[in-house]
C-alpha cells in the first residue's frame, strides 16, 4: 500500500512540474497562447492529448464494469466510439482547423461558431458559455470522483479527501500552464493509459488460461456473450460516436495543430491509439470477470485486477493511468469552461473588449478555480451517481447541442446564424427532456436530441435570410482546400 502511495505521489509531483514549467515559460504570454497553446501543438501532442482528454477514468472503471457487468452486448459503447473518433479526424479536423483560422482566427468554439457568419451579435457565445459551464462542470465531477474511489480502493484514504487532493493538483497545473501544459500532460497520460490496458488484460488472460482464473465463459452464460442484444443498445452505443463531432474539448484540439499536414499525422496517431484504447477497456471487463468472479463494486475491476497481478510497484504505475485517465480529460474541461466564460462573455460583453492580456489571463484562471470547487461539490456528493451516469449525462447535452451545428457549419453552404443557435438551443434540451422523461424507452438521449437539433438547424437556415456573399465566400475558400494554412 504504501509502495503504491509512493508512486501516485512522484506521478502527480510530475504533472504539478509540468504546470509549473509552462506558466515560466507564458509569463509574457497571451490569451491564445493560454487557450490554444499559439496553435503550435505537433501531431503526437495533438493526437494523444485530444485522445487522452475524451477517454476519462469512465474508459478503466465505467466500461470494463458496463461489460463486467452486464456483458459483450455494452461493447457498443466502443464500437461507436472508435468510429465517431476517426470520422472526426479525417472529416471534421482538417475542415475545422481550417475554418477556425479564416473565421477571425478563433481560439474557442463559441468564437468560431459566431465569427463563422461574421455576426456582431453575442447571443451564441453566451448560449454557448451556459451550456459549457453547466455540463463541464459535471464532466469534471466524474473525473473526481474517479479519483476519490482509486484512492479509497487502493490506499484507504478517505474518498472525499482523495478528491479534494486529485483537484488540487489538477486546479494547479491548468490553473498555471494553460493549453501547453494540459496538451503536455496529456500526451504522457495517454501513453500511460495505452501502457496500462495493454499490460493488465494480457496478463490475466495468461493467467486464466493457466487455470487461475474464479469463473469460466460458461458460468457467466450465454447471453452474457451476445453481441447483437436489443435495437436500443445497438442504436444507443452507435450513438456516442456522435458526441465526437460536438465535444469541445476535443475538437479544440483541432484547431491548435500547428499545420493541414500535421493534421494528417495526428489524424492515423489519434485513431490508432484510441481504437487501442477501446478494444482492451472491452477486453478488461471481459477478462476481469473470469479473473476475478463476482464482486460488490464493479466500477474497481481494473483496480482489482492490477493489484491480483502485479507488485506493488508495478501496481502503482499502473493504476496511475485511472489518475491519469481522471486529470488528463478534468483538466480540459476546466480550460474549456474557462475560456467559454472568459473569452466569449467577460471580455466581449462584461469588458467591451477593453480587457488586457494580463488581465485576460487571470481572469481565465479564477473561472479555472471556480469551476472546479463546483465540481468536487458535485463529486462529493453521495447522490450525484455512478461515474459512467455522469459522463453519459455530459456527453450527450454536448453531442446533442453542438455535433450537428458544428458538422453543418464546415460541410452545408446555406447554414446561418439562427439556424445555428437555434440548433443548439433546441439540441440540448431535447436530450435533456428525453432523459427526463423518455429514459425508460432504453434509448441513449443523444440520439434524438442530435437528429433534432439537426433537423432545427437546417427548417430555421431554410426559412431565414440567406448568408451573406462575404460569408460565403469564406466558406468557399475553406471548401476549396486549395491554400495550405
Amino acid at each position: 500500500m504504501n509502495v503504491e502511495l509512493m508512486v501516485f505521489i512522484v506521478y502527480l509531483v510530475f504533472m504539478l512540474g509540468i504546470g509549473v514549467y509552462f506558466f515560466l515559460k507564458m509569463r509574457s504570454g497571451n490569451e491564445k497562447d493560454y487557450f490554444l497553446g499559439g496553435r503550435k501543438m505537433g501531431p503526437w501532442v495533438s493526437a494523444l492529448s485530444a485522445g487522452a482528454s475524451d477517454m476519462s477514468a469512465w474508459v478503466l472503471m465505467g466500461l470494463p464494469a458496463s461489460i463486467y457487468a452486464l456483458g459483450v452486448g455494452q461493447s457498443w459503447i466502443a464500437i461507436g466510439l472508435a468510429l465517431g473518433y476517426a470520422l472526426s479526424w479525417i472529416l471534421e479536423a482538417p475542415r475545422l482547423r481550417r475554418y477556425s483560422i479564416a473565421a477571425r482566427d478563433s481560439i474557442t468554439i463559441p468564437q468560431y461558431l459566431t465569427n463563422r457568419f461574421l455576426s456582431k451579435s453575442r447571443a451564441m457565445q453566451v448560449i454557448c458559455a451556459v451550456i459549457f459551464i453547466v455540463a463541464y462542470t459535471i464532466y469534471a465531477a466524474s473525473s473526481i470522483k474517479a479519483c476519490g474511489t482509486l484512492f479509497n480502493t487502493v490506499v484507504g484514504l478517505d474518498a472525499n479527501v482523495a478528491m479534494y487532493l486529485a483537484a488540487a493538483i489538477i486546479i494547479s497545473y491548468t490553473f498555471l500552464g494553460g493549453f501547453s501544459a494540459v496538451s503536455w500532460t496529456d500526451f504522457f497520460q495517454g501513453m500511460l493509459m495505452l501502457a496500462a490496458l495493454l499490460i493488465a488484460p494480457i496478463f490475466a488472460l495468461v493467467l486464466v488460461q493457466g487455470g487461475q482464473g474464479v469463473s469460466t465463459i460458461e458460468e457467466a452464460g450465454s447471453g452474457y456473450w451476445q453481441l447483437f442484444t436489443s435495437w436500443q443498445d445497438i442504436l444507443s452505443g452507435l450513438g456516442w460516436g456522435l458526441g465526437y463531432f460536438g465535444m469541445p474539448h476535443i475538437i479544440i484540439r483541432f484547431m491548435a495543430v500547428r499545420s493541414d499536414r500535421d493534421i494528417r499525422k495526428s489524424a492515423k496517431i489519434g485513431i490508432t491509439w484510441t481504437t487501442l484504447i477501446l478494444a482492451f477497456a472491452v477486453a478488461s471487463g471481459l477478462i476481469g470477470r473470469m479473473f476475478i468472479g463476482n464482486i460488490d463494486d464493479t466500477s474497481t475491476v481494473f483496480i482489482q485486477m492490477v493489484r491480483k497481478i502485479f507488485p506493488p510497484v508495478i501496481s502503482g504505475v499502473l493504476l496511475s493511468a485511472i489518475l491519469a485517465a481522471s486529470m488528463s480529460t478534468a483538466d480540459s474541461q476546466l480550460l474549456s469552461s474557462a475560456s467559454a466564460f472568459a473569452s466569449d462573455v467577460y471580455k466581449p460583453i462584461l469588458r467591451k473588449g477593453q480587457a488586457s492580456d494580463k488581465e485576460m489571463l487571470w481572469m481565465s484562471r479564477g473561472v479555472v478555480l471556480v469551476i472546479a470547487v463546483v465540481a468536487l461539490i458535485i463529486a462529493s456528493n453521495p447522490n450525484s451517481g455512478t461515474i459512467m451516469n455522469l459522463v453519459s449525462n455530459a456527453w450527450g447535452v454536448f453531442g446533442a447541442a453542438f455535433g450537428p451545428v458544428i458538422l453543418l457549419s464546415l460541410f452545408w453552404r446555406r447554414l446561418t446564424f439562427p439556424g445555428a443557435a437555434a440548433g443548439i438551443v433546441v439540441g440540448a434540451a431535447a436530450d435533456i427532456c428525453w432523459l427526463a422523461f423518455f429514459s425508460g424507452t432504453g434509448l441513449y438521449e443523444i440520439v434524438p436530441g442530435f437528429l433534432l437539433g439537426l433537423l432545427t438547424a437546417v427548417v430555421v437556415s431554410l426559412i431565414s435570410k440567406e448568408p451573406d456573399k462575404a460569408v460565403t465566400d469564406i466558406y468557399d475558400q475553406v471548401a476549396s482546400g486549395k491554400e495550405e494554412i
